[in-house]
């Protein structure tokens, strides 16, 4: 659970807390991937992806190894957006080469289908462990770091089936189906609480709620499907908890970046890597903290231009709170040692 008293001791704490400081703690979305040989390997040994996600050894052990090979300053648990709607009763399984299929919630029928919020803890009580495991074996200098989907990205997957590149199927029902579609964010909203609970009481000093496509909701769905659900989640959470900080991600928000963390009241706003560094410290670190936004493409490529971008981003955000992350996760094909150069390049 988090504990205010040690927050300034860690430095991605230091840093959600407001602290400017002249090297900014840096972490990596999807750190734990299959870019890293050691990941591959313990994602064999555990049979596929989902198996992998509730063995909880097996589960910590893929967190800490970019912990052990990079000393990041912070670690987040592994696990998956779609592990809510798996235990709401969704059937969910991951196609080779092809992503997360699921079951679809088309209209009121298969909302029926689906468990309550308060039914969700057995199924994922793994997961809690993981989180649990974690808060004994990271390095004490190392900040753990829970997470969910939002609301509507989870609800996205839930209503198709799979990933789509422009989420019609979820816009199709949200425009035919009003009454279905919100009670689905309203259950998800629940669901996403209770499980966010859960992993900050099993010891998660941080939370992250990751809206992927918010970026496709226009106008009053913006605010209605991205920015109140999230101020939802993050308002009971700080009831609950007293303190604990939220990193918010509303990807491809363009414009409505500016005024979102405040709006939901999270304390860090994470941002894409279309959002020039330059703007988002004039525009968004008034707010408070900005995370990002190195595009995932340079840990492929490497090189000068790894270096020049990540002190370029850097620079533009040493006035205010920042901490080093991608615009988006890092990539299977990935170098591990670019990595380490993006490292040098910030700790020098």
């Amino acid at each position: 659970m988090f504990d205010a008293p040690t927050a300034g001791k860690k430095k991605l704490l230091r840093s959600l807390a407001g602290e400017a400081m002249d090297v900014p703690p840096v972490w990596l979305m999807r750190q734990a991937g299959r870019y890293l040989p050691e990941y591959r390997a313990t994602r064999a040994e555990a049979g596929d992806f989902l198996s992998l996600c509730y063995n909880s050894d097996l589960a910590a052990e893929v967190t800490l190894q970019p912990i052990r090979r990079y000393g990041f300053d912070a670690s987040i648990l592994f696990a998956d957006i779609l592990l809510i709607p798996d235990a709401l009763g969704a059937d969910l399984w991951f196609a080779t080469g092809e992503g997360p299929r699921l079951s679809t919630i088309t209209g009121p029928e298969g909302l029926k289908k689906l468990k309550g919020r308060d039914d969700i803890h057995d199924h994922l009580a793994p997961v809690y462990e993981t989180v649990r495991i974690l808060a004994r074996e990271l390095p004490k200098e190392t900040t753990l770091i829970g997470f969910a989907g939002a609301p509507w990205t989870v609800a996205t997957y839930m209503i198709a089936g799979r990933g789509t590149p422009d989420q019609a199927p979820a816009h199709a029902l949200r425009e035919s189906d009003p009454e279905t579609f919100g009670a689905l964010i309203d259950l998800l909203t629940e669901a996403t609480i209770e499980y966010l609970d859960q992993q900050v009481l099993a010891g998660a000093e941080v939370i992250k709620i990751f809206d992927s496509w918010a970026g496709s909701l226009k106008g009053q769905a913006f605010h209605d499907f991205a920015l109140e659900p999230a101020r939802r989640i993050t308002t009971e959470l700080k009831r609950r908890h007293p303190g604990l900080p939220i990193i918010a991600f509303p990807r491809e928000a363009g414009e409505k970046y500016v005024g979102f963390a405040k709006a939901v009241g999270a304390d860090c706003l994470a941002i894409d890597t279309s959002v020039d560094p330059a703007w988002a410290a004039q525009h968004l670190q008034p707010d408070g903290c900005v995370q990002g936004n190195l595009d995932p493409k340079h840990m492929i490529t490497g090189g000068q231009g790894l270096i020049d971008e990540t002190r370029r981003i850097v620079d533009a955000l040493k006035g205010g709170p920042h901490i080093f992350n991608l615009g988006h996760g890092i990539t299977p094909e990935a170098d591990p040692e670019n990595v380490h150069l993006l490292l040098e390049a910030i700790r020098g």
